[in-house]
């Protein structure tokens, strides 16, 4: 079965210890719950206006913590606190019942051989998503007995995603994409679902996504392991960070945190291995982060110039690549303020290099590299050189003056794209991977807690790597949670979107 293993203490009083303050901490998680919940009540009536906004903000405060608090029980597999376990509502009548009986797949007894005789049966109700609708599984399971010896026989029921839950794996899956993909927080989902006559909670919702995601995290494993196998310099990943806001505990209010993003994509070059990003999340900004992440990375890394790559550089076991992208993008703000010429020409120039590398897109490296040299090489040296000379003639405090410093700042580390064929100009391959977060996060506001932010760093990683493999999440997510609780960890791999056949 797929799982992460906590490192638990031997001696036994460490050990009770150890459990007590992973118990306490799950209790602080369902005291804050409960407090969020009594001030959602005193807001809830109110439909309109900044009252209205206040709820809405409460949900996503309810939403973000409860998935904290069932990823944390689920991940270190504690007990859920019943009061705070949503209460379990009947599916209703009107929705589709699709029946299957499990068999204990023999007409004898086991142990005498005897007859067996039917004595009454088990019946399992599973709520399901199948595109377009809901159906009902309903696993009947007959209870046999043997006529001779009265032994009792009956098939087990099979795995389920969610111990005790009932949820099936189509439905955990459309709900993720709803809130990852689709950027509906959980309470919106509540509501389209409430208009197809079914009772499914937030609170119930965020209870599958934080079981679901701590289910899911070794396959975001295997990605990161797939991500930082680019290993040495004829390889290549590209690195960027977001910010999302993050409850600060016990104040009410939040800070800043980060989600951070590498990527490996070898398709402009035709390259072997599948295109992959993974995700990471952090309660700062500290190049601490990046350090631990890459700790076994060596190669290239396509960059935006942030000061907490310098360690990680300076090392040498990473060399940068600098973003064009960022360059242009300092040009067109100023020539959109001021209607620039010398930014307006900048801008000219580079479209000259973005022209190359369209032609080179999907060459061999040998052939890209060629096309650069023929044709990059001399527009790049003269932009330069042409910056260069710009730079005097203008204001050194002007934002032109600020455009050209950056850029003259980050063309040496540029200039390894054209001596080198699985190299891009700009760091857009990362930058893209950001979008998701971007539209989320207006949707969503903030993560309850390093936990919650682990979750979403989580259902990211799979997500956009499914996309970025032309593979549907939904459909590649409900398989996978299906296949999950039985499949062995060294056998991951086989689980993941480049692998996977609809």
């Amino acid at each position: 079965m797929l799982d992460e293993t906590v490192a638990l203490p031997e001696d036994p009083e460490e050990l009770r210890a150890f459990t007590a303050r992973l118990l306490a901490e799950v209790k602080a998680q369902a005291v804050l719950i409960e407090r969020l919940r009594h001030q959602l009540a005193g807001h809830i009536r109110h439909r309109f206006g900044a009252s209205s906004e206040t709820a809405e903000q409460l949900q996503l405060a309810l939403e973000t913590r409860e998935i904290t608090a069932a990823a944390m029980t689920a991940r270190l597999r504690l007990p859920d606190i019943e009061k705070d376990r949503p209460k379990r509502r009947p599916i209703p009548d009107h929705v589709p019942r699709m029946e299957v009986e499990l068999s204990p797949g023999a007409d004898a007894c086991a142990d005498c051989g005897g007859r067996l005789r039917r004595i009454g049966e088990d019946v399992t109700e599973e709520l399901e998503y199948v595109p377009g609708r809901f159906v009902v599984n309903r696993i009947v399971r007959p209870r046999l007995a043997c006529a001779g010896c009265e032994r009792f026989v009956q098939a087990p029921l099979p795995s389920r995603p969610i111990e005790r839950g009932r949820p099936g794996p189509g439905l955990l899956a459309h709900v993720l994409v709803g809130k990852y993909a689709d950027h509906l927080p959980l309470y919106r989902q509540s509501k389209i679902f409430e208009r197809d006559g079914l009772d499914l909670d937030r609170s119930t919702l965020a209870d599958w996504v934080g079981k679901t995601t701590a289910l899911l995290a070794p396959l975001a494993d295997a990605i990161g392991r797939h991500v930082l196998a680019a290993a040495g310099y004829e390889r290549a990943i590209f690195a960027d960070d977001t910010p999302v806001r993050m409850l600060a505990p016990g104040t009410g209010k939040t800070q800043t945190a980060r989600l951070w993003t590498y990527a490996r994509d070898e398709r402009p070059w035709g390259g072997p291995a599948a295109p992959a990003a993974w995700y990471r999340f952090s309660g700062d900004r500290k190049g601490e982060h990046p350090k631990d992440h890459l700790a076994r990375f060596r190669g290239f890394m396509h960059a935006d110039g942030y000061a907490g790559f310098d360690d990680l550089f300076r090392s040498g076991a990473i060399r940068e690549v600098a973003c064009m992208a960022h360059v242009r993008r300092k040009f067109v703000d100023v020539h959109r303020a001021q209607a620039s010429p010398i930014a307006e020409e900048a801008i000219r120039r580079i479209a000259g290099l973005y022209a190359v590398e369209k032609e080179a897109r999907g060459s061999p490296p040998e052939r890209r590299v060629a096309l650069r040299q023929a044709a990059a090489a001399p527009s790049f040296h003269d932009l330069e050189a042409w910056l260069r000379e710009q730079f005097p003639r203008i204001s050194g405090k002007s934002p032109l003056a600020a455009a050209i410093r950056y850029a003259l700042a980050r063309m040496e580390r540029m200039r390894v794209y054209l001596e080198n064929g699985i190299l891009e100009l700009d760091n857009n391959t990362a930058e893209r991977g950001m979008r998701a977060i971007a539209l989320g996060r207006k949707n969503y506001l903030f993560v309850g807690s390093e936990a919650g932010g682990k979750a979403a760093a989580i259902a990211y990683t799979l997500i956009e790597t499914a996309k970025l493999n032309d593979v549907d999440p939904e459909a590649w997510l409900a398989d996978t949670i299906a296949r999950t609780p039985d499949y062995r960890i060294t056998k991951v791999n086989d689980l993941l979107p480049w692998n996977w056949k609809a």
